[in-house]
């Protein structure tokens, strides 16, 4: 199958696909509560202005491609900081987002082949949709694994047919999950690390939400490699400065690996990359630096965790989840399209689908039964938007 075969296939962007759903309905309210998309909007931190503007004459220069010294050592350091994991910068690789990382890993990494048949490349379902485009530029061949209640919210790998897991080039984990909010425990990466060194593939661990969390920081990939002894190049942990520091329009993110795939990482950014301008660095090395801002942070997420628990904690079927920023929320009726369109229509909340974020496989779609709500906004306005969603489909 040729390339644009291959993407043809592909249904459309969850948003432009909520778009089309709701198309001109008008809300059912005069003041609409937007819960779509995640897109952080508590202040990001307050030097990350001055720290660019004392570096602007580095606008006139090219970025270094792998990441200035000063932002791989910070980076560096945080990993110390924070998973107890001593990384050489040398194995760090500054992103202009981790959207770029998580894509071109593949690219980089992914054979033509494994064990002379066309390569498969395990997601989660529901997943971020950039795992299956970046399965699908490298011919390989994405394979959904269901994530729902039965099995914490987490792929079930271990439970896959050895026949097929010798065939897997890699595996996207993405932990704290999104949409659920799941945590990879130290046992679930130990397992999934055994599993990997076994049948010989890539963990690609999407890790965008690690600082978002109500109680203990969840367990990192890397202190699982620590503690295992597992070879860093069995593993390739991905972060970011969007939901951490609130600054996704920074584009700064990292990832970290050992010597091996590093060294082919920086080899097809070379050619393929578009590095950070260099005062943008500059501003994310400070805030890698910093932990003030990112417990002020989570403090924000935390009072709006309590409104849910307040608003929906006795509604049969939710859950208030460990970490992240969203609710994965049962839809009356199994519908989660269906509920979008009341919730828009009758009270004016706006919700994003689950069955968007997910593929159908043999046993159906995992999202089907549910929405997103992004507690992104104020919290006001996130009780406001949970009080109604309560009346309108929960009673």
């Amino acid at each position: 199958m040729n390339a644009p075969e291959r993407f043809s296939a592909l249904p459309d962007y969850a948003f432009p696909r909520l778009r089309t759903l709701l198309g001109d309905m008008p809300p059912g309210a005069n003041d609409p509560v937007q819960m779509t998309i995640g897109d952080p909007r508590h202040a990001p931190p307050a030097f990350i202005g001055e720290v660019i503007a004392r570096h602007q004459a580095a606008f006139m220069s090219y970025p270094p491609n792998d990441g200035a010294p000063e932002l791989l050592e910070a980076c560096a350091a945080w990993l110390s900081r924070r998973y107890g994991y001593e990384a050489s910068p040398d194995h760090l690789l500054a992103l202009n987002g981790t959207r770029e990382g998580l894509y071109n890993a593949c690219m980089a990494l992914v054979p033509e082949t494994k064990n002379g048949e066309c390569p498969v490349i395990l997601t989660p379902n529901p997943f971020y949709q950039v795992y299956a485009v970046a399965s699908l530029s490298v011919n390989a061949t994405p394979h959904y694994v269901n994530a729902t209640e039965a099995t914490g919210n987490l792929p079930d790998i271990a439970s896959l047919d050895p026949a097929l897991l010798d065939r897997v080039a890699a595996a996207y984990i993405c932990s704290p999950a999104n949409p659920q909010g799941a945590v990879a425990d130290m046992v679930y990466w130990s397992r999934l690390l055994e599993l990997a060194e076994r049948h010989d593939f890539l963990i690609f661990a999407d890790e965008c939400y690690s600082e978002i969390y109500r109680g203990t920081p969840p367990t990192g990939v890397l202190q699982a490699v620590a503690a295992t002894g597992a070879d860093p190049d069995r593993v390739v942990a991905f972060h970011s400065l969007s939901k951490r520091s609130n600054l996704a329009g920074l584009r700064s993110g990292f990832a970290v690996t050992g010597p091996g795939n590093i060294a082919r990482m920086r080899q097809l950014r070379a050619y393929a990359g578009a590095p950070l301008p260099l005062p943008l660095q500059m501003a994310a090395a400070a805030a890698w630096a910093d932990e003030a801002h990112v417990e002020e942070n989570r403090r924000l997420y935390a009072e709006k965790f309590e409104e849910a628990a307040r608003i929906l904690g006795n509604v049969p079927g939710v859950t208030i989840p460990e970490a992240g920023f969203f609710l994965w929320l049962p839809a009356p009726g199994g519908n989660g399209e269906a509920t979008t369109v009341k919730l828009w229509r009758e009270a004016g909340v706006k919700v994003l689908p689950g069955a968007y974020l997910a593929r159908e496989t043999e046993d159906g779609n995992p999202g089907q039964a549910f929405i997103r709500a992004a507690l992104v906004a104020p919290r006001d306005e996130v009780a406001r938007g949970l009080t109604r969603l309560r009346a309108c489909i929960y009673e």
